[in-house]
């Protein structure tokens, strides 16, 4: 008889529960564990993309304004809620705030960002114009690009160490079911770090975007 668990023995002491049911109970904490892994690394590629975002690149997107905060009844508000911002044309981004005494301090959070952007105001409207990247500049920006996804990476690898582990902790369960279960974190492993290279090439093309 394989061993089992040793917080499932009581099923067994009872008798009054069939093998087979504990031995799907077993089953059901593998399916957790795949389905928790397969979790951390879909958060993990959601913080990449949102990261990636807010690197400019040589065209106007608003993404680029996402960690800006500005400082609204005494709290720190996203700028989206307290302002509309519209691409108005490829190399311009325009800010409306939905009140007009917001305007300096907008401006002031924007200089104190790290977008690299120069707002300039007409007491409407502030605008900001996207400065076209040198050569050197976009070089850098990929680097930073690649340097992400390999931080990202990790961490999905660290989901997929993390899954290991759990499923060899299971008292009990089958050597084939655990290469199984092992043989499926790997695929999943390989299935997101090739997400991140894909959403890393396409972020590096808009980069290099002339």
């Amino acid at each position: 008889m394989r061993q089992l668990e040793r917080r499932y023995l009581w099923v067994l002491n009872s008798l009054t529960v069939p093998i087979e049911r504990v031995e799907a109970i077993v089953n059901d904490e593998v399916k957790e564990i795949l389905d928790d892994c397969t979790v951390s690394m879909e958060k993990a590629l959601d913080a990449f993309r949102r990261e990636l975002s807010r690197v400019r690149t040589g065209r106007a997107n608003t993404t680029v304004l996402d960690g800006i905060r500005v400082e609204y009844y005494g709290s720190l508000t996203p700028l989206n809620q307290v302002a509309a911002l519209t691409v108005a044309d490829p190399r311009l981004i325009t800010v409306k705030p939905w009140d007009k005494n917001l305007l300096g301090a907008i401006e002031k959070s924007i200089i104190a960002s790290d977008v690299g952007l120069t707002p300039s105001s007409d007491g409407e409207i502030i605008r900001l114009p996207i400065p076209p990247l040198t050569g050197e500049r976009r070089k850098e920006l990929v680097k930073g690009v690649r340097r992400t996804s390999e931080d990202y990476k990790v961490r999905i690898r660290t989901a997929r160490r993390d899954a290991n582990d759990m499923l060899k902790a299971i008292d009990g369960l089958p050597e084939d079911d655990l290469h199984r279960g092992r043989d499926d974190v790997q695929k999943y492993t390989d299935a997101w770090t090739n997400k991140v290279d894909t959403i890393a090439d396409q972020k590096e093309k808009e980069i290099l975007e002339v």
